[in-house]
């Protein structure tokens, strides 16, 4: 397949579509001048014929009256032709390679006598054409400035996408700048700002696997560390069996952290694997009311109340539903672990300005607003975990399109609020509640 270049497709259509252009124009020209002087010629003759045919009716006619046109290219005769027809008759010929134009003009009609004005057009006919050697002259001249233009155009709307080019070949993983929306025409407004976008959110993703590596190689140094102390202080003497079996059991409980960690990072290996589930068309109303009621066995478990309400009856929309999923239960499992017993957590749904807002509100403690709860190995109050699932809940929600947040609660009671905010558009079904 052919490669196509947007500057060489342009430029060809702008010259071809303005040369077309130009030639019609200039033929438009040519032959409304040649029948605009074809058209007064015409007119002249007819005047000199209506003043022949008036001195005519004054006296007899005779060849001296026929004369009374005085010119080189004119001459004037009187004859009979077996026509009754009262209009003017123009008849145009070529004789010994000269042009010629004929009037018969009515003078008698009981005789069929006519006046003949023949002129020849020889250097009208020169005229016109250097008329017509000057407008293809022109013509030329405006095709070659077409030409010029048209590359020069052409060059100039080619610019910002090179320099677009150029900004995005220069950038790597360590230097992820954005595109300066006022150096760009209004027309790349868009794009610049979808590709500041992109670029924003593989920042992210590189600040986050940074940390992610870090804090795994951390996560698992500091157990290491403790079991190899464990065992040099275990290996100084000998020491009864049951400090034995408490070093053995420190081993283990130290071991089933790392293996909880290592899960958490094989999970975001399998989310990457979601983020490329094909979305399917589903109303996310009823999907999330069962699995809330999925989670209800959890929260029975723990004594907790769960709720569900919503303000939307029906919210159909594309979507990866394994995403939405993860976002979901992490919220809820959340919820449910921090939330003490006989306490209530409400998940709701509503709708503000252009988004569906879903929103998991608990009863908890709370949470640190100074913390950045999203990044990863970072953990919440004294609860065991390995800080991953928050950092997986914004890498889905990044996925899909959306927003999430975890704040406290504003109505003055204990507890936080971990929100998603999924944007509508026109190719979704929204309905309210009645």
């Amino acid at each position: 397949m052919k490669k196509r270049s947007i500057y060489q497709q342009f430029s060809t259509r702008l010259i071809v579509a303005t040369s077309i252009f130009t030639i019609v124009i200039s033929f438009m020209f040519y032959g409304f001048t040649k029948a605009t002087v074809y058209e007064e010629i015409m007119d002249d003759l007819i005047e000199k014929a209506k003043i022949i045919n008036k001195a005519s009716l004054k006296t007899v006619t005779s060849n001296e009256r026929l004369k009374l046109i005085l010119e080189d290219d004119i001459t004037v005769d009187l004859v009979i032709i077996n026509q009754s027809n009262t209009e003017p008759i123009f008849h145009q010929f070529n004789k010994n390679k000269n042009h010629y134009i004929e009037l018969y003009y009515p003078f008698d009609l009981s005789s069929n006598s006519f006046f003949k004005i023949t002129k020849n057009l020889n250097k009208t006919d020169e005229m016109l054409h250097k008329i017509f050697s000057n407008v293809f002259i022109l013509g030329a001249g405006g095709l070659i400035m077409i030409i010029l233009y048209a590359l020069a155009v052409s060059k100039s709307l080619l610019h910002p996408i090179l320099n677009i080019t150029h900004k995005l070949s220069n950038m790597n993983e360590k230097s992820l700048t954005k595109l300066e929306l006022e150096k760009l025409p209004t027309e790349f407004h868009p794009l610049a700002t979808s590709i500041n976008n992109l670029t924003k959110k593989i920042e992210n993703y590189v600040k986050y696997q940074k940390e992610l590596f870090i804090g795994a190689a951390h996560e698992l140094k500091t157990p290491l560390a403790v079991m190899k102390l464990k065992s040099e202080v275990a290996l100084l003497k000998k020491r009864d069996p049951e400090k034995y079996q408490e070093t053995l059991q420190l081993f283990i409980n130290e071991i089933n952290g790392m293996d909880k960690m290592i899960t958490s990072i094989l999970e975001i290996g399998r989310q990457e694997g979601a983020q490329f589930e094909k979305p399917v068309q589903i109303n996310i109303v009823p999907f999330i009311e069962g699995k809330i009621n999925n989670y209800k066995l959890l929260a029975n478990e723990n004594k907790v109340n769960l709720v569900f309400k919503t303000e939307v009856a029906e919210f159909t929309t594309i979507i990866q539903p394994t995403l939405l999923t993860q976002i979901l239960q992490n919220f809820v499992q959340n919820a449910i672990k921090f939330t003490p017993e006989n306490k209530n957590i409400v998940v709701d749904i509503s709708v503000e300005d252009e988004y569906v807002i879903i929103k998991v509100i608990d009863e908890g403690l709370g949470i640190n607003e100074t913390i950045d709860l999203f990044a990863p190995f970072i953990r919440n109050g004294d609860k065991q975990g390995a800080g991953l699932g928050l950092f997986l809940v914004k890498s889905a929600a990044e996925s899909l399109g959306g927003e999430v947040s975890l704040r406290n609660r504003r109505d003055n009671k204990a507890g936080a609020v971990a929100t998603l905010k999924l944007h509508t558009n026109p190719t979704c079904k929204l309905k309210l509640n009645q």
